[in-house]
């Protein structure tokens, strides 16, 4: 390698040591990681901004202050009281429905658009039953990434295989959905052993819940209308965004400024519901694989799997599998799908099957993005809501839980297809 990668790939394993180490803020650790890179100009400012996922960002700006507005409304405690109330105030069942929610709402819609909806109710009930949140948090991340795993629009590397396989949406939903069921079912089983005993509420606790009327959190009935019909109009936009040629931000930017007309919302208030710490969180990061991308790197790793498989299909789908999960919980997994799908598609064209390929791509860079606290947008965002409510969720405590389960998924799914495409 030469002067330029290994300067890029040291900035890039530094960064991750401090986010892992916990002793500099993250968005500290990853903008000063990008600034390093473009002062020794291993990336160039056109290219760094170029690298820049503006859409992401855009989603979550506009989701955030969205959310900020429907909070005001009261309609989180409200759906918080009514379904605790529902399961009888069981913790276990609480936290089964709620990632049930994630799980079924991130194939359709963003991942990060889920989490911003889910995780401000699991709060009021977490409060409400003087729970830890951080279980929670972790398994409605988990969720969130195993859901969008399952359709062509839950995921940016299924929309981009989609586009360039030729696959449409029930080709993935017949495909992809029912080893995501599976993966979904066990691990919800393999966390209750984790934090079963952990879920626990005195009977008086679960007494007082009953005593409560949710009708009573409703604060302003006629913003709660308002916000309903907004949000229809962008889980609409989400559907068809593909359809409509419009990238999801300017969906949600748009639903975020029709709802602050519609509220009169003080336009500085609104912007001030921003998780700013996490937007330029992902600016540093986008920058720092973006630094990677331009000194070939990724471009090396992808070569590299391709050259050890060959032209042998079952070699090559068990391998991209667990490599792509392995990077994917480390980097963003856009500009590695970006670079796989050519050198893919050149296996294609010297007469192998490729078929099974695509599939082992879309597993492996959508659930690796569960091995880490950094391995997709959800995970950051969740981590940042947490952080703001008094509650750390540290990289390590995710990456004790999140990186086995992450580990049982792919090899769940490499056993799929092996047996039903592989052989």
């Amino acid at each position: 390698m030469g002067f330029e990668q290994i300067f890029a790939v040291v900035v890039f394993l530094a960064v991750l040591g401090l986010i892992i180490s916990e002793k500099v803020n993250r968005t500290v650790a990853a903008i000063s990681g990008a600034l390093v890179l473009l002062i020794f100009r291993i990336i160039n400012g056109g290219d760094a901004i170029e690298h820049i996922d503006f859409n992401t960002l855009g989603v979550l700006m506009g989701m955030m202050v969205f959310v900020g507005i429907v909070k005001k409304t009261g309609v989180f405690e409200y759906l918080a009281i009514f379904s605790a109330k529902k399961v009888k105030g069981d913790p276990w069942k609480i936290m089964l429905a709620l990632c049930g929610i994630t799980f079924f709402a991130s194939a359709f819609l963003d991942n990060v658009t889920t989490v911003l909806l889910i995780v401000p109710m699991t709060f009021v009930i977490t409060n409400l039953l003087g729970l830890n949140p951080i279980p929670f948090m972790i398994s409605e991340i988990m969720s969130s990434n195993i859901g969008g795993t399952s359709t062509l629009i839950g995921d940016p590397p299924n929309i981009m295989i989609g586009s360039e396989a030729d696959l449409d949406f029930m080709d993935f939903i017949k495909n992809l959905s029912p080893i995501t069921i599976v993966i979904f079912a066990v691990t919800m089983l393999l966390l209750k052993l984790i934090y079963g005993k952990t879920l626990v509420i005195p009977e008086e606790k679960k007494a007082l819940i009953f005593e409560l009327n949710e009708r009573d959190s409703i604060k302003d009935s006629k913003l709660l209308i308002k916000s309903i019909i907004v949000m229809a109009l962008i889980i609409l936009g989400f559907f068809l965004h593909s359809i409509l040629n419009y990238p999801s931000a300017l969906i949600a930017i748009c639903g975020a400024a029709l709802l602050i007309i519609l509220s009169h919302e003080n336009i500085e208030e609104a912007l001030h519901t921003i998780e700013w710490p996490t937007i330029f969180f992902f600016g540093g990061l986008f920058v720092l694989v973006g630094a990677l991308v331009e000194v070939g790197i990724i471009n090396k790793l992808a070569t590299l799997v391709m050259d050890i498989t060959g032209t042998n299909v079952l070699l090559a789908g068990i391998i991209i599998i667990w490599f792509s999960a392995i990077i994917s919980s480390f980097l963003d997994n856009i500009p590695f799908v970006a670079t796989l799908i050519p050198l893919i598609q050149a296996m294609g064209e010297s007469g192998m099957n490729i078929s099974p390929l695509w599939w082992a791509v879309s597993l492996g860079a959508c659930l690796g993005g569960n091995g880490t606290l950094i391995g997709a947008s959800a995970n950051v965002v969740v981590a940042g809501l947490s952080e703001k409510h008094g509650y750390k969720l540290t990289f390590g405590n995710y990456f004790k839980v999140g990186f086995p389960l992450m580990l049982v998924s792919i090899a769940i799914s490499t056993v799929y297809l092996v047996v039903f495409y592989l052989i």
